[in-house]
């Protein structure tokens, strides 16, 4: 009898005796999860969907695992899907199982293990009444923090149920079972293991390895049948906490996540989590470089001497960097009265309050500032980016042809153009369009879509210019203003006076 696809019939079995009748067998969750992922593997059905850039790495890992019947480790930094490949572990289980009615440890109709369950069946027999769990309802999560104790995880004596009863401390029916009893038949997941206090860590080396428990003095000998998973950040192994080494020997298999390893896994992921609300969706467009740029930008921080590589730079950056772009887009719109908008490069500087809370900066960054360091990885972003749709700038000054000449020599001449950030859609156009240069640049150098793309490239290449330091730029309160590179040397702290990766003792000022 296979419970992954029961009948309306099957369901409607309330007793013991029926359902030996229909054949039921018993099998351990591990022995479950096992088959249930050889029958999806064979049917060629993605196990674990909208995980994005583990298909050759991690999720093959955790298949080994499941098919070696082992409790898990996963250890990564921040945002790399622990906890999500846990939770979707549960679609490897069977839609229901059985279990004895009213029975709190779930118990199994052929094999209890609960003071009320056996007693339920030595009083009833076939007659005892069974009910349905849902594999939903078999999944229990618990954040590990310092004040977690064994109480909540095992169990402790409950005096309130001793009156009540009119028990004896030494009857088992006085214990109030904790977590990972309840959790039997089930998925148990601690996350953040080592924020465990050892001495918890310590009480679960029984659970894991012989399958008893030990409360207040009792000794019962509870076989639970639990598949455990755990996650861990390795840099908690040297600053908060660890895992203790015997319990890292009874955890079967360790398996290591990172993060997306190019950019277009890491434009599928944000795509996928970032929420964009309906009025978003037809007020603001958004094209492919822009998304590109929002996934640049992490790696530029996961590279940046100033950002802190030990706590890693989580995947939650660019979901909510995007939706923070789409949001100063529509709040442009909607101070200019517009019906739609374009996105612009110019709405990268209005992430800023996103990219700040989710980078943990060494020393030197926070000398430098979290505004500064944010606003420096966007600007690093749009110069890795600008070589793939444009000269480089530096091979471009030696040869005989400089296709940015023009443009450069019309802001030598003196001119200079501000762009707000929140200057209309018209306003914007005839800015870019009065740059000497820049239309016929972009026309002769790079691909587009549109009109409106255009004017998306027609920034990029402008902002892009201002990084190679072919022209200056400086911040203004609200938005930007190009000039001369020379001139703005003279009129006050621009974003080429943040260049990192010179040393310069100057005192630099946010924007």
């Amino acid at each position: 009898m296979t419970y992954s696809k029961l009948t309306s019939t099957e369901l409607g079995i309330r007793t013991l005796g029926e359902l030996k009748k229909a054949g039921y067998q018993s099998r351990s969750i591990k022995q479950e999860l096992r088959d249930n992922l050889i029958e999806k593997i064979r049917n060629k059905e993605n196990v674990f969907p909208g995980i994005w850039g583990y298909e050759e790495t991690v999720i093959p890992d955790v298949e080994r695992a499941i098919l070696s019947m082992h409790n898990i480790n996963f250890l990564g930094l921040r945002g790399q899907a622990k906890t999500r490949i846990a939770r979707m572990m549960v679609n490897l289980l069977d839609e229901y199982i059985p279990y004895i009615k009213n029975s709190e440890l779930h118990d199994d109709p052929l094999a209890p293990l609960s003071r009320y369950a056996k007693d339920v069946l030595a009083d009833e027999g076939d007659n005892a009444e069974i009910a349905w769990l849902h594999r939903d309802e078999r999944y229990t999560e618990k954040l590990a923090t310092p004040d977690v104790s064994v109480a909540d995880l095992i169990g402790d004596v409950d005096p309130i149920k001793a009156a009540t009863l009119k028990l004896p401390y030494s009857d088992e029916r006085v214990i109030h079972f904790g977590l990972i009893p309840r959790s039997h038949r089930g998925i148990f997941v601690i996350n953040e293991l080592p924020d465990l206090q050892a001495r918890i860590q310590v009480a679960l080396f029984n659970i894991l390895q012989e399958g008893d428990i030990q409360i207040r003095g009792f000794k019962l000998r509870l076989p639970l049948d639990i598949q455990f998973v755990f996650t861990a950040n390795p840099e908690d192994y040297t600053n908060r906490g660890s895992i203790v080494t015997p319990l890292k020997d009874r955890i079967e298999s360790q398996i290591v996540t990172h993060y997306p390893k190019t950019i277009e896994t890491g434009k599928r992921i944000t795509e996928q989590e970032a929420v964009v609300k309906p009025e978003q969706k037809g007020l603001v467009r958004v094209n492919e470089l822009v998304k590109t740029l929002i996934e640049q930008v992490a790696f530029e921080a996961r590279e940046s001497e100033y950002v802190d590589a030990k706590s890693g730079v989580s995947a939650r950056l660019t979901i909510s960097a995007y939706e923070s772009l789409l949001s100063t887009a529509e709040r442009r719109a909607l101070i200019n009265g517009e019906e739609s908008t374009y996105v612009r490069i110019s709405d990268l500087y209005g992430v800023v309050s996103a990219i700040c809370g989710k980078v943990e900066l060494v020393y030197e960054g926070e000398v430098e500032g979290p505004v500064i360091v944010a606003q420096n990885l966007i600007g690093k972003a749009i110069r890795t980016q600008f070589l793939n749709f444009f000269p480089d700038p530096e091979k471009s000054k030696k040869s005989k042809i400089n296709p940015y000449a023009k443009v450069v020599e019309w802001f030598g001449a003196g001119n200079e153009m501000e762009m707000p950030a929140d200057m209309t859609d018209r306003e914007y156009i005839a800015r870019l369009k009065t740059i000497d240069g820049l239309d016929d640049f972009v026309d002769m150098l790079s691909a587009y879509g549109d009109a409106e793309e255009k004017l998306f490239m027609m920034e990029f290449a402008l902002h892009g210019m201002a990084e190679f330091s072919l022209v200056g730029k400086q911040a203004l309160d609200q938005g930007m203003k190009f000039q001369d590179l020379v001139s703005s040397m003279f009129s006050g702290p621009g974003e080429d006076d943040y260049d990192f990766d010179e040393d310069d003792d100057d005192d630099r000022k946010p924007f």
